[in-house]
């Protein structure tokens, strides 16, 4: 499923929200998964108890995580949710503060990897010094203005 057409679908856009921790922040974006269906409770739980195994592996960009786990932890169907936040939350042992959160719920592990893929071609920004343009997403106000965001990202900006 494309990101633009899943986060219409489940509603799952929070724009400037606040969080008072990283946990907090991943919470805002699986509560709006849950509420369309599309995984279960348990699927938050897992994320919170991965990166506190294995450390905050959802960074994967400066500024910039994707909250992930497997797809039987509770992925009813593939889906994405995206959170800005009006300030940012640093993870334990992280030098930079996050404020841009991709939520991705694949539900087999080829969803997993494709929702993956095109997250990082919509933030793959070549005019960027860290190739990851989140300046794009944090001026949004609206959902259109992100869906104008992605679609300038799919149609080569």
């Amino acid at each position: 499923m494309a990101l633009k057409e899943s986060l219409i679908e489940n509603n799952s856009i929070l724009l400037k929200a606040e969080a008072s921790n990283w946990q907090e922040a991943v919470k805002l974006g699986t509560d709006m998964l849950v509420a369309s269906k599309a995984i279960e409770p348990s699927y938050y739980d897992a994320i919170i108890r991965c990166v506190n195994t294995m450390g905050p592996y959802i960074i994967i960009a400066p500024n910039f995580a994707m909250p992930h786990a497997r797809p039987e932890d509770g992925v009813n169907r593939t889906a994405f949710a995206l959170v800005t936040l009006k300030n940012p939350v640093y993870f334990d042992g992280e030098d930079e503060p996050v404020d841009v959160l991709v939520t991705l719920a694949g539900s087999t592990s080829d969803q997993h990897m494709e929702g993956l893929m095109e997250v990082t071609q919509i933030l793959d920004d070549e005019n960027s010094e860290t190739g990851v343009d989140l300046d794009k997403l944090r001026r949004c106000n609206t959902k259109e203005d992100v869906y104008g965001v992605i679609d300038q990202a799919l149609n080569g900006g």
